[in-house]
């Protein structure tokens, strides 16, 4: 999508000293804006070079400095907005307790099997998970509370082109007695042989490392990880005959995913439709190596009103298989820790033998429904969960008139990066909702720099996961968003990044890059050191 756009000040500005400078014959210093080395003629920067407020009025100033940087409202709500995205701040990192809690009832409903007790615990502060590191001696770990990531599974079913109600708008196949998602941790009694596993899950789940070295033409050397995944104890069979568990057959694909930062995300969703699909080209056809493509998932509001083709635009998640932030933080509240809510009000592991089993042996009452014949978590505490998400503000940059972040974005330009973190879109200003939910008018009419085409790209075998995923290959991922990633470390200093936190740095996430990225990749390495320097500090500083 191309605009065209009125010269931001600053540029204006710039330009006009660059003039006076060269009418007095005065010489201009090397390190305006827009000078060069031999002072002749002013040096050309991206638009978006100059753009300090990323998401226009809703951006969040002077957070820099704070650990917690993603986790600040959005400046432009209404008193009673305020109120609602508090209480969305406190149920975000509301705990859960086993089912049934006599004492405190609004906390009971964590489980029986889950992957963590509250929001905050895969995305912390808002922002990214601690990747788990391996102390010297250690070959694997062994995932457990302190885990932001976990392994989504299904049955190898071939590519889905068009998700129509015969092929159940491809859905992927859950894997039986399992399910999409493996539960690694569970309540204390979760497990038959509870005395011997107390506390797990479906199956145990182990983590170890894959190394790698990537050396550039100056002979500068970088390690990469990539981390593997083992699957062990899994509940379906006894150990003497592990092999025969339905989790660990050949035809069942696996795919680890990273929580991801949930600032911004109110503002992703109201980017028009037609200005995402209007970026694909899925065919190539202007030979740029860059494709594109839209991800069409199921949508349950659809589904839950009625209507006869449920599908929508995937936006959110690391493949874009959901279509809106009540979707997927209300999938993940019954998903990832096994909390019934009104969009999703049946257990995540209902109608298995595992639930079953689990409900005769304790006697307890986890069937997904309160005494009160409601889900567990209620409407207004799930409404105002959702609202804190699609509320919280993204950062300002810093820094942007340094002159190496300058010269990173002529080379973020340059090196093709911008083809798929499409720097910029203006919101929706029309009659819009926000899953189904009237939007916030400070949501509308923003024009934001997110940095992202919202389209799913081929990755390269390199990230590839090998797992479908609704539309999407087992190649291809959703163009992660840009802004704010500068302060991820210092949000959480053991924050990885991708979609398994393989990458320790931005460079290692570059360099992991492949498919329709490489060759920005190769550009990028053929970089001298201090220009890769650069094009990493502008991405900082976003």
């Amino acid at each position: 999508m191309n605009r065209v756009k009125p010269l931001p000040p600053q540029k204006i500005a710039s330009y006009a000293l660059t003039l006076v400078c060269t009418l007095l014959i005065n010489g201009c210093n090397t390190a305006e804006k827009n000078s060069t080395d031999d002072n002749t003629s002013p040096q050309i920067y991206p638009d978006y070079a100059y753009i300090k407020n990323l998401a226009d009025t809703t951006t969040a100033q002077n957070v820099s400095d704070s650990g917690h940087g993603f986790s600040t409202p959005i400046p432009t709500l209404t008193e009673n907005q305020l109120t609602q995205h508090l209480n969305g701040d406190t149920h975000f990192e509301t705990s859960f307790t086993t089912a049934p809690n006599n004492e405190h009832p609004e906390l009971d409903g964590l489980g029986p099997v889950f992957n963590n007790q509250n929001c905050n615990s895969c995305h912390q502060r808002d922002g990214r998970p601690s990747t788990i590191s391996l102390a010297d001696a250690q070959s694997r770990k062994l995932l457990g509370s302190e885990a932001g990531i976990f392994l989504r599974m299904s049955i190898e079913d071939g590519e889905c082109k068009e998700p129509l109600a015969s092929n159940n708008f491809c859905a992927n196949t859950p894997v039986n007695g399992f399910g999409l998602q493996l539960f690694h941790r569970g309540v204390l009694k979760a497990r038959e042989n509870w005395q011997e596993m107390p506390f797990i899950g479906q199956a145990n789940v182990y983590l170890a490392y894959e190394y790698k070295t990537i050396t550039y033409s100056d002979n500068k050397q970088v390690t990469l990880k990539k981390p593997v995944f083992t699957i062990e104890q899994p509940h379906d069979v006894s150990s003497n005959n592990v092999q025969n568990s339905a989790i660990l057959q050949a035809n069942v694909n696996f795919s680890p995913r990273n929580g991801m930062p949930v600032f911004g995300l109110g503002l992703l969703e109201l980017i028009p439709e037609k200005d995402i699909v209007a970026l694909s080209d899925e065919h190539d056809s202007n030979n740029d190596g860059i494709s594109g493509r839209a991800n069409w998932v199921f949508d349950p509001i659809k589904a839950k009103s009625g209507e006869l083709v449920p599908v929508s635009l995937g936006r959110f998640g690391w493949k874009a298989n959901t279509p809106s932030v009540r979707v997927q933080a209300l999938g993940a509240l019954q998903g990832d820790m096994g909390v019934t809510n009104p969009l999703f009000p049946q257990e995540s592991i209902a109608n298995s033998a595992f639930h079953q089993s689990y409900l005769t042996r304790t006697g307890f009452i986890d069937t997904g429904t309160g005494v009160d014949g409601l889900p567990e978590a209620s409407q207004e505490f799930s409404d105002d969960v959702v609202f804190y998400a699609e509320t919280l503000a993204v950062p300002a940059r810093r820094n942007i008139e340094a002159p190496n972040v300058m010269k990173g974005a002529q080379l973020f330009e340059q090196s093709q990066c911008s083809s798929c973190h499409h720097p910029d879109f203006i919101t929706a200003t029309d009659n819009v909702t926000l899953g189904g939910i009237a939007a916030p008018e400070a949501l509308k009419g923003q024009h934001i720099y997110p940095f992202t085409d919202m389209l799913l790209h081929d990755m390269g075998e390199g990230l590839a996961d090998n797992r479908r995923d609704y539309m999407a290959t087992g190649k291809e991922w959703k163009t992660r968003p840009l802004w704010g990633i500068g302060l991820t470390k210092a949000v959480n200093p053991a924050a990885g990044f991708l979609h398994d936190g393989r990458a320790a740095t931005i460079e290692e996430a570059i360099l992991w890059h492949g498919g329709e990225a490489e060759q920005s990749k190769n550009s990028f390495m053929a970089l001298t050191e201090t220009d890769r320097n650069s094009l990493i500090a502008f991405v900082k500083s976003l």
